[in-house]
């Protein structure tokens, strides 16, 4: 079920809120009205997946349980949180990982003569690697003494279920959220004016920008790189640094918004990431839950930068490495890893600081180059794919064997996505300018505007077959 599908949107959401406001706590509580809505949510699109999650919340509860019990430092406190910690980590590795594993050890026997094998045909349930990494922040945050055991099934069932961040995030720590979810208070109207505002806003990014540079990005890389020149390498590539940035920021603002009508407070995802100076930045800047994740349940357990220079290094570089993996079972991903691990020790070493000392609009031209190189490396089906398109992208003389295949309309949207990057950039240099503020000033200009393109993007959606948000298979 899609945030913008008219099932979703027409039926299911309202009904949930309309329902969430209708009942008093004392008799039937609303944390209740959000699990059991959430688990239809999900059930919708994943009725035999469900089942794996509910017992693996079990398998949380106990083994939180049973670290909670045991006395600090001991070795039955660290067996269990390995146990709980591996437990989430199969179920990441067999549905997400199993046949991407199977497959390269087949290449590499049959290489020496012996029989390939046939990899299992698995299907990759959406969010699992989200749901995961939540499951897996609660069990190590029980260890450390971060958080308190979870106080009913119910509320660890709804921290891990709850349908707005449920497919792609935000990823939220218990802590952060439990006291929310656990008080589940009344909406007010202001909640739901905000949150409804963030909610379209979403809709709009994803339907019309979103949805209109997947549609050039997959004309381009339909295509092997012999097929195609200069001038669509770049298209493609500049088309997708836009899909992902406009449909996954989309999303969040659709998770965040949803909640706000609820009531719950999620953090944030994004911070402008284009306008970036340096890789650093931009890593601040991008998905920054699971940057987040990354710095606190890995990067420091492995060391972090307390172990000498060489060590932080290798640190960073791993934990990147890992992101890579963490978004997909293929080579190009591993290498995507690699690629900004790479750029993060380079920023460390001295980078960060050499691009500190350029004009601003330079380190940020800079950053942005980097940050589609390794787009390429991304989006491309292959890593010889990924190397044609970069070797395309540096013969400005090569031109495609079958003459231009790029709509006119498909160069228009990429003008829209520099024009909002420009916009991002030209405000950072204005003094105390806020988009929100402007907004509130000309509160009726700016929410005709929205809601205009809001119904302009429900109008596209239904026209069109629709798109799964971009992040639903990682």
């Amino acid at each position: 079920m899609l945030f913008y599908e008219p099932l979703f949107l027409f039926l299911f959401a309202p009904a949930v809120y309309l329902l969430y406001l209708a009942v008093e706590t004392r008799f039937t509580p609303r944390m209740l009205v959000l699990l059991l809505a959430s688990v239809v949510f999900y059930a919708w699109s994943e009725p035999v997946f469900i089942f794996v999650v509910f017992a693996s919340v079990a398998l949380d509860l106990f083994a939180a349980r049973q670290i909670d019990a045991s006395a600090e430092g001991s070795r039955a406190r660290k067996l269990w949180l390995t146990l709980g910690v591996c437990g989430n980590l199969a179920i990441l590795v067999y549905f997400k990982y199993a046949g991407f594993i199977l497959q390269n050890y087949s290449a590499l026997i049959s290489s020496f003569g012996f029989a390939p094998l046939s990899a299992p045909n698995i299907a990759l349930p959406i969010g699992v690697s989200f749901i995961v990494f939540e499951k897996i922040t609660y069990l190590v945050d029980v260890h450390r003494k971060v958080t308190p055991l979870a106080k009913s099934v119910t509320l660890y069932a709804l921290y891990v279920f709850f349908f707005p961040k449920l497919l792609a995030g935000p990823i939220i720590k218990y802590h952060d959220i439990a006291g929310q979810m656990e008080a589940c208070p009344p909406a007010h109207v202001d909640d739901f004016v905000t949150g409804f505002s963030r909610f379209m806003w979403g809709v709009m990014k994803k339907l019309l920008l979103a949805d209109a540079f997947a549609s050039g990005c997959d004309l381009v890389f339909a295509h092997p790189a012999s097929e195609l020149g200069f001038a669509e390498a770049w298209a493609g590539v500049i088309f997708f640094t836009f899909q992902i940035y406009f449909d996954f920021s989309g999303y969040s603002d659709m998770a965040i918004g949803l909640a706000r009508m609820f009531g719950f407070r999620l953090l944030e995802n994004f911070n402008e990431p284009y306008v970036a100076t340096s890789m650093t930045d931009f890593w601040r800047r991008w998905h920054m839950s699971l940057t987040s994740w990354i710095r606190e349940y890995l990067y420091f357990p492995l060391g972090g930068n307390r172990a000498g220079a060489l060590r932080t290094q290798i640190n960073l570089w791993l934990c990147f490495l890992a992101s890579g993996i963490w978004h997909g079972a293929a080579w190009t991903f591993v290498a995507w890893g690699a690629y900004n691990g790479f750029f993060l020790v380079l920023d460390r070493l001295f980078l960060a600081r050499w691009l500190a000392k350029l004009p601003v609009l330079l380190a940020n031209a800079l950053t942005f180059l980097a940050v589609m190189v390794g787009w390429t490396i991304f989006r491309a089906v292959s890593l010889s794919q990924a190397g044609g398109m970069l070797a395309l992208m540096a013969e400005p003389w090569a031109k495609a064997p079958g003459g231009e295949m790029i709509p006119s309309y498909y160069w228009l949207a990429a003008l829209i996505g520099f024009a909002v990057v420009v916009a991002q950039r030209a405000a950072l240099h204005i003094p105390g300018f806020d988009w929100m503020a402007l907004a509130r000033k000309h509160a009726l200009a700016a929410n005709t505007l929205l809601a205009a393109l809001f119904l302009a993007a429900l109008a596209k959606g239904l026209a069109d077959p629709f798109k799964p948000f971009i992040y639903f298979r990682f």
